[in-house]
């Protein structure tokens, strides 16, 4: 296990996130902190970066009005944005930070700016996964 996987794996401890799978080997864990919307965030830890993504819904029927919104959304998010999976329908939210010099307050910056998009943002979250 290397050292960037064990800092990433203390800090979410700390944090006080549920970690419901782990594969050291290949530098993946997969959290939820439902209390905060979080649910399977995948995280990988892949030298030089740390990625997260989790998926948040589908897009039933995709218009330019839903593709428009969510890419003016992602203005507003602190970090992270929207992404697109290659069929254009999966809406994941997906952040990635530097392993080099990362610490506690960066991985708390990712996961409060996921929980306070998924606080402001659910009515149109399911709005859209009903379109």
């Amino acid at each position: 296990m290397n050292d960037h996987y064990k800092l990433v794996k203390e800090f979410l401890l700390q944090m006080q996130v549920d970690i419901q799978h782990e594969n050291a080997e290949d530098g993946i864990l997969m959290i939820s902190k439902e209390t905060e919307g979080i649910k399977n965030l995948i995280i990988g830890v892949a030298f030089p970066i740390l990625l997260m993504e989790q998926h948040l819904f589908d897009i039933q029927h995709p218009t330019e009005g839903v593709y428009k919104n969510l890419l003016q959304k992602n203005r507003d998010m602190v970090h992270g944005a929207f992404v697109l999976d290659e069929s254009g329908k999966r809406v994941i939210f997906r952040d990635t930070l530097q392993l080099e010099n990362l610490d506690l307050n960066e991985i708390e910056g990712s996961l409060n700016s996921l929980a306070l998009l998924l606080s402001e943002y659910s009515e149109q979250i399911i709005k859209f996964s009903k379109q």
